[in-house]
């Protein structure tokens, strides 16, 4: 079931640039939204309600494939649909329970469900698996990224770059793992560490949701599998106060509110990722790493923040690989399925190999 037409439902930043990736890459791009973008795209464009159903299925009615970049809580309806019209459908969310849906309909898809295809997961998952690929067995594999400011300012050191709602939430849900080889569930903003980058020191600790399917996938293959988000110094045990001593979790959506209005998004921001493993290979031990910083970049003669290039770039460049045909065409497509090296190889994935 290959393809040339894709839909793109959602023009903000991140869902702006993935289209524009597409296009670029050579296929019939449609963008949809509840307005018109600000500035002109150099794909078709039309205006719907994307939260309504009905308008959904019926933009989708004439195209192979749909991408949602829209808030998690829309993406199930969207597979539904996708599903319903036997079309492909790809998504970047984070959110548990949206992936175990789409998971449950990839079973009687006739197109591919590829859901998590951002950053993380996403990207980071690839570079992973690939990694643990590489040995004869692998002891630990521990995934590491981080979206922030350049040059923070305040205690915090952060910019909300990304939903608002989508971090609360990798904040406050639970965060599974494999430890010793069993699968577990952790609490969020804990498993403090320290490391470097780059000689920047920074701090990572767990949250929810970067792992998408890993544990399922590496279960009695991997001991020790982990992921945490990167931030600068100290940022853990502000959230930590301000979620749980002053009661915050309880109220989700103010405080992605709160937080949003004292740390506003920045232009200039940089995208940590540091993935390493261990294990044998010849009986002999060993460790590799992936160690990246992404800066903004331009796409299309426009300048794009790390967070957003980063992410539209690699669910573009898994798109491009299920159209040439070098990804499955039907079913459930888990990052880690997806070989780095392909995926380094199209013109939207090599630009993180740079």
């Amino acid at each position: 079931m290959s393809f040339g037409s894709v839909a793109v439902l959602g023009l903000g930043r991140v869902g702006f640039l993935a289209a524009t990736f597409l296009h670029e890459a050579g296929m019939r791009v449609v963008g949809i939204d509840l307005r018109r973008p600000e500035r002109e795209a150099p794909f078709a464009v039309r205006v719907a309600d994307v939260s309504d159903v009905q308008a959904v299925r019926a933009e989708l009615l004439g195209v192979e494939a749909v991408l949602s970049c829209l808030p998690y809580r829309f993406n199930r309806q969207v597979a539904e649909v996708a599903h319903e019209l036997r079309i492909h459908y790809f998504d970047l969310t984070e959110d548990v329970s949206t992936t175990a849906a789409v998971c449950e309909l990839s079973e009687t898809s006739a197109g591919l469900m590829a859901p998590q295809c951002g950053l993380a997961p996403g990207f980071v998952c690839i570079v992973a698996a690939s990694q643990i690929e590489s040995f004869d067995i692998c002891r630990s594999t521990k995934m590491r990224v981080g979206a922030l400011p350049r040059h923070p300012s305040g205690l915090l050191g952060y910019a909300f770059n990304w939903s608002p709602e989508g971090v609360v939430n990798e904040y406050l849900n639970d965060c599974e793992v494999l430890e010793e080889g069993s699968r577990k569930w952790v609490s969020p903003m804990e498993w403090h560490e320290t490391l470097y980058v780059d000689g920047t020191q920074l701090e990572a600790f767990t949250t929810s949701g970067g792992l998408g399917t890993m544990c399922q996938t590496f279960h009695g293959r991997v001991a020790n599998l982990d992921y945490k988000t990167i931030r600068y110094p100290g940022h853990m045990d502000l959230m930590n106060f301000f979620f749980h001593e002053l009661l915050m979790r309880e109220r989700r959506a103010l405080a992605g509110e709160i937080l949003t209005n004292a740390k506003p998004p920045v232009s200039e921001d940089i995208v940590y990722v540091h993935v390493a493993s261990e294990g044998y290979v010849d009986g002999q031990l060993r460790r590799v790493e992936f160690v990246r910083s992404y800066v903004p970049r331009e796409v299309g003669g426009v300048r794009n923040t790390a967070i957003a290039w980063t992410t539209a770039g690699s669910v573009a460049a898994v798109i491009e690989m299920v159209r040439d045909g070098s990804l499955p065409q039907r079913g459930l497509l888990k990052q880690e399925q997806i070989p780095f090296d392909a995926f380094v190889a199209t013109p939207t994935g090599r630009l993180f190999a740079e």
